[in-house]
Protein backbone atom coordinates (compact mmCIF):
# COMPACT_ATOMS: atom_id res chain seq x y z
CA UNK A 1 0.00 0.00 0.00
CA UNK A 2 1.36 3.64 -0.76
CA UNK A 3 1.21 6.73 1.18
CA UNK A 4 -1.37 7.86 -0.88
CA UNK A 5 -3.03 4.88 -0.79
CA UNK A 6 -3.31 4.64 3.25
CA UNK A 7 -6.21 5.53 5.13
CA UNK A 8 -6.48 9.39 6.38
CA UNK A 9 -6.85 9.51 10.27
CA UNK A 10 -10.36 10.86 10.87
CA UNK A 11 -10.40 14.16 12.73
CA UNK A 12 -11.87 13.55 16.51
CA UNK A 13 -15.03 15.28 16.22
CA UNK A 14 -14.31 17.62 19.13
CA UNK A 15 -11.53 18.91 16.92
CA UNK A 16 -13.96 19.40 14.15
CA UNK A 17 -16.26 21.47 16.99
CA UNK A 18 -12.99 23.57 18.63
CA UNK A 19 -12.72 24.72 14.90
CA UNK A 20 -15.96 26.02 14.40
CA UNK A 21 -16.35 27.44 17.38
CA UNK A 22 -12.91 29.20 17.08
CA UNK A 23 -14.54 30.87 13.78
CA UNK A 24 -17.06 31.72 15.26
CA UNK A 25 -14.99 33.58 18.42
CA UNK A 26 -13.47 35.21 15.74
CA UNK A 27 -16.10 36.46 13.97
CA UNK A 28 -16.27 40.03 13.90
CA UNK A 29 -19.93 39.37 14.98
CA UNK A 30 -19.05 38.57 18.57
CA UNK A 31 -17.17 40.59 21.18
CA UNK A 32 -14.96 39.67 24.58
CA UNK A 33 -17.76 39.09 27.13
CA UNK A 34 -20.51 37.70 24.46
CA UNK A 35 -22.48 34.36 25.47
CA UNK A 36 -22.04 31.66 23.22
CA UNK A 37 -24.95 29.92 22.35
CA UNK A 38 -25.97 27.12 24.66
CA UNK A 39 -24.71 23.30 24.89
CA UNK A 40 -27.72 21.92 22.88
CA UNK A 41 -27.99 24.57 20.66
CA UNK A 42 -23.91 24.13 19.63
CA UNK A 43 -25.17 20.05 19.31
CA UNK A 44 -27.84 20.88 17.31
CA UNK A 45 -26.21 23.34 15.40
CA UNK A 46 -22.82 20.95 14.91
CA UNK A 47 -24.91 17.63 14.38
CA UNK A 48 -22.96 16.54 17.36
CA UNK A 49 -22.86 15.04 20.93
CA UNK A 50 -22.65 16.39 23.99
CA UNK A 51 -19.00 15.05 25.17
CA UNK A 52 -17.75 16.99 21.72
CA UNK A 53 -19.05 19.95 22.53
CA UNK A 54 -17.98 20.06 26.26
CA UNK A 55 -14.40 18.46 24.79
CA UNK A 56 -13.59 21.32 22.41
CA UNK A 57 -14.97 24.32 25.06
CA UNK A 58 -12.72 22.97 27.77
CA UNK A 59 -9.37 23.10 25.35
CA UNK A 60 -10.65 26.27 24.45
CA UNK A 61 -11.08 27.86 28.11
CA UNK A 62 -7.34 26.00 28.71
CA UNK A 63 -5.90 28.36 25.72
CA UNK A 64 -7.41 31.09 27.46
CA UNK A 65 -9.81 31.83 24.65
CA UNK A 66 -13.49 30.93 26.65
CA UNK A 67 -14.78 31.24 30.51
CA UNK A 68 -17.03 28.56 31.34
CA UNK A 69 -19.09 28.92 34.76
CA UNK A 70 -20.68 26.56 36.74
CA UNK A 71 -24.51 27.21 35.44
CA UNK A 72 -24.37 29.52 33.19
CA UNK A 73 -23.26 29.68 29.27
CA UNK A 74 -19.54 29.93 28.25
CA UNK A 75 -18.17 33.46 27.53
CA UNK A 76 -15.55 34.57 25.19
CA UNK A 77 -12.55 35.63 27.33
CA UNK A 78 -11.17 39.04 27.44
CA UNK A 79 -7.72 39.10 25.16
CA UNK A 80 -4.79 39.28 28.22
CA UNK A 81 -1.18 39.22 27.49
CA UNK A 82 -0.38 37.99 30.94
CA UNK A 83 -2.74 35.02 30.09
CA UNK A 84 -1.43 34.07 27.25
CA UNK A 85 2.22 34.02 28.51
CA UNK A 86 0.84 32.03 31.66
CA UNK A 87 0.08 29.50 29.30
CA UNK A 88 3.46 28.94 28.10
CA UNK A 89 4.77 28.78 32.25
CA UNK A 90 5.06 25.01 32.13
CA UNK A 91 6.10 24.34 28.47
CA UNK A 92 8.93 26.50 29.44
CA UNK A 93 10.35 25.04 32.95
CA UNK A 94 10.04 21.48 31.51
CA UNK A 95 12.47 23.28 28.76
CA UNK A 96 14.62 24.44 31.44
CA UNK A 97 14.77 21.91 33.65
CA UNK A 98 15.47 19.32 30.54
CA UNK A 99 17.37 21.39 28.69
CA UNK A 100 20.52 23.60 29.43
CA UNK A 101 21.04 25.62 26.22
CA UNK A 102 17.41 26.98 26.57
CA UNK A 103 18.47 28.53 29.81
CA UNK A 104 20.70 29.95 28.37
CA UNK A 105 19.26 31.16 25.32
CA UNK A 106 16.42 32.61 27.81
CA UNK A 107 19.04 34.73 29.94
CA UNK A 108 20.04 35.93 25.94
CA UNK A 109 16.70 36.95 25.40
CA UNK A 110 16.14 38.21 28.76
CA UNK A 111 19.23 40.66 28.41
CA UNK A 112 18.13 42.11 24.84
CA UNK A 113 14.18 42.63 26.67
CA UNK A 114 15.14 44.34 30.12
CA UNK A 115 18.18 46.71 27.76
CA UNK A 116 15.05 47.79 26.14
CA UNK A 117 12.32 47.92 29.00
CA UNK A 118 14.92 50.09 30.95
CA UNK A 119 15.42 52.69 27.99
CA UNK A 120 11.62 53.12 28.25
CA UNK A 121 11.51 53.07 31.90
CA UNK A 122 14.42 56.11 31.92
CA UNK A 123 12.06 58.59 29.13
CA UNK A 124 8.76 57.52 31.23
CA UNK A 125 9.07 57.66 34.64
CA UNK A 126 7.70 59.60 36.93
CA UNK A 127 8.57 61.16 40.63
CA UNK A 128 6.07 58.27 42.07
CA UNK A 129 7.99 55.87 39.87
CA UNK A 130 10.66 56.20 41.34
CA UNK A 131 10.08 56.98 44.75
CA UNK A 132 8.18 52.99 44.15
CA UNK A 133 12.28 51.84 43.28
CA UNK A 134 13.48 53.30 46.31
CA UNK A 135 11.40 51.52 48.59
CA UNK A 136 11.76 48.42 47.05
CA UNK A 137 15.42 48.72 47.29
CA UNK A 138 15.07 49.71 50.60
CA UNK A 139 12.99 46.28 51.65
CA UNK A 140 15.76 44.47 49.75
CA UNK A 141 18.74 45.92 51.94
CA UNK A 142 16.45 44.50 55.19
CA UNK A 143 16.64 40.92 54.18
CA UNK A 144 20.03 40.59 52.34
CA UNK A 145 20.06 37.68 55.16
CA UNK A 146 16.91 36.30 54.08
CA UNK A 147 17.84 34.61 50.13
CA UNK A 148 14.18 34.18 49.39
CA UNK A 149 12.90 37.07 50.84
CA UNK A 150 15.48 39.35 48.75
CA UNK A 151 14.86 37.18 45.24
CA UNK A 152 11.07 38.55 46.21
CA UNK A 153 12.39 41.92 45.94
CA UNK A 154 14.68 41.47 43.19
CA UNK A 155 12.01 40.56 41.17
CA UNK A 156 10.02 43.34 42.22
CA UNK A 157 12.90 45.99 40.84
CA UNK A 158 12.31 44.30 37.82
CA UNK A 159 8.78 43.90 37.59
CA UNK A 160 8.57 47.46 38.69
CA UNK A 161 10.64 48.85 36.12
CA UNK A 162 8.83 47.02 33.24
CA UNK A 163 5.69 48.90 34.78
CA UNK A 164 7.55 52.04 34.60
CA UNK A 165 7.67 51.23 30.56
CA UNK A 166 3.90 51.62 30.45
CA UNK A 167 4.33 48.31 28.10
CA UNK A 168 1.56 45.75 29.06
CA UNK A 169 3.81 43.37 27.22
CA UNK A 170 7.23 43.81 29.00
CA UNK A 171 5.67 43.95 32.18
CA UNK A 172 3.82 40.14 31.32
CA UNK A 173 6.90 38.68 30.04
CA UNK A 174 9.16 40.56 33.23
CA UNK A 175 6.49 38.47 35.38
CA UNK A 176 7.04 34.99 33.62
CA UNK A 177 10.90 35.51 33.13
CA UNK A 178 11.15 35.33 36.80
CA UNK A 179 8.69 33.04 37.52
CA UNK A 180 10.35 30.57 34.68
CA UNK A 181 14.14 31.38 36.46
CA UNK A 182 13.34 31.28 40.06
CA UNK A 183 15.10 27.87 40.87
CA UNK A 184 18.03 28.56 38.75
CA UNK A 185 17.86 32.74 40.32
CA UNK A 186 17.81 31.50 44.00
CA UNK A 187 20.85 28.94 43.78
CA UNK A 188 23.16 31.73 42.34
CA UNK A 189 21.84 34.35 44.86
CA UNK A 190 23.19 31.89 47.83
CA UNK A 191 26.83 32.85 46.52
CA UNK A 192 28.19 34.65 49.46
CA UNK A 193 28.11 38.55 48.67
CA UNK A 194 25.72 38.39 45.94
CA UNK A 195 23.26 40.55 47.81
CA UNK A 196 25.65 43.10 48.39
CA UNK A 197 26.44 43.29 44.69
CA UNK A 198 22.76 43.10 43.18
CA UNK A 199 22.07 45.81 45.35
CA UNK A 200 24.20 48.21 44.32
CA UNK A 201 23.77 47.65 40.68
CA UNK A 202 20.26 48.34 41.22
CA UNK A 203 21.09 51.33 42.78
CA UNK A 204 23.08 52.80 39.44
CA UNK A 205 20.34 51.42 37.33
CA UNK A 206 17.81 53.97 39.43
CA UNK A 207 19.90 56.82 39.67
CA UNK A 208 20.26 56.50 35.56
CA UNK A 209 16.84 56.21 35.32
CA UNK A 210 16.54 59.09 37.46
CA UNK A 211 18.79 61.20 35.26
CA UNK A 212 16.26 59.86 32.37
CA UNK A 213 19.53 59.27 30.48
CA UNK A 214 18.23 55.53 28.79
CA UNK A 215 22.05 55.06 27.66
CA UNK A 216 23.32 54.72 31.18
CA UNK A 217 20.36 52.91 32.28
CA UNK A 218 21.10 50.53 29.50
CA UNK A 219 24.67 50.48 30.33
CA UNK A 220 23.83 49.68 34.23
CA UNK A 221 21.34 47.07 33.60
CA UNK A 222 24.12 45.28 31.48
CA UNK A 223 26.70 45.19 33.72
CA UNK A 224 24.19 43.87 35.82
CA UNK A 225 22.93 41.24 33.83
CA UNK A 226 26.36 40.30 32.80
CA UNK A 227 27.60 40.01 36.02
CA UNK A 228 24.76 37.70 36.91
CA UNK A 229 25.46 35.67 34.37
CA UNK A 230 28.97 35.65 35.30
CA UNK A 231 28.06 34.36 38.88
CA UNK A 232 25.81 31.89 37.73
CA UNK A 233 28.18 30.31 35.53
CA UNK A 234 31.16 30.54 38.07
CA UNK A 235 28.56 28.57 40.61
CA UNK A 236 27.56 26.10 38.11
CA UNK A 237 29.88 25.50 35.28
CA UNK A 238 28.10 22.47 34.25
CA UNK A 239 25.11 24.61 32.68
CA UNK A 240 26.41 26.19 29.58
CA UNK A 241 25.14 26.07 26.02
Amino acid sequence: MTTRDAPRRRRKLSDQVQERLLELIQSSAMAPGDELPSERELMQAFNVGRPAVREAMQSLQSRGLLEIRHGGRARIAEPSIGRMVEQMGETMRHLLTHSPATLEHLKEARATFELEMVRLAARRRSEGDLARLARILEAADSVRSDPPRFIEYDGQFHREIAAISGNPIFAALSEALFGWLSHFHVDMVRVPGAEQLTLGEHRLIVEAIAARDPDQAARAMLDHLNRANSLYQRAFPEVRA
